[in-house]
């Protein structure tokens, strides 16, 4: 396969996860901004910024590689997280608790297609020498940690969540 043939798939496969690292890092940052002055808020408001930090890497890795940013399509991530707030929660004019569930499982799927990314590129670093592999595997194991941050607070929104009494 040419590297012509090789740049396509790969352009569009990371603009796809562009996209979404502009709508992760939104819901991050709007998810932490809901729980002010809490532990769930601190290590939400850290996984924002560390969120934040892999979508930049991810520009910059781009660069590297050659590979245009489409600036629509963080257009279009932004625009995916402001539509993830219509979702259908129980409740119309407020937050519902619910919401807090459905939000931590969509950052954690962000999460671990970010990881299964880092793992993707890193299977073509060591013959790629214009990417990092150990800049890669510090980012694969900022994925597992972030993933294993929002499996402890799904386990706690869970039971907070689903254990109410229905009215």
């Amino acid at each position: 396969m040419s590297k012509q043939q090789m740049a396509e798939p790969l352009g569009v496969y990371l603009n796809d996860h562009l996209t979404g690292a502009f709508g992760g890092t939104a819901l991050a940052r709007r998810m932490a901004d809901t729980h002010a002055d809490s532990q769930r808020a601190a290590d939400l408001r850290g996984l924002a910024m560390e969120v934040r930090r892999d979508r930049d890497d991810l520009v910059r890795i781009m660069n590297r590689l050659g590979v245009p940013v489409h600036r629509y399509r963080t257009w279009l991530g932004l625009a995916g997280e402001r539509v993830g707030r219509l979702k259908p929660n129980g409740t119309l004019l407020r937050r519902s608790p619910l919401s807090d569930l459905v939000e931590l499982e969509a950052l954690r799927a962000g999460v671990e297609g970010k990881a299964a990314l880092w793992h993707a590129l890193r299977a073509i670093a060591d013959d790629d020498p214009r990417l990092d592999p150990d800049q890669l595997d510090r980012l694969a194991e900022r994925a597992r940690e972030q993933a294993s941050t929002l499996s402890r607070w799904h386990r706690v929104v869970s039971a907070e969540v689903l254990s109410r009494p229905r009215c």
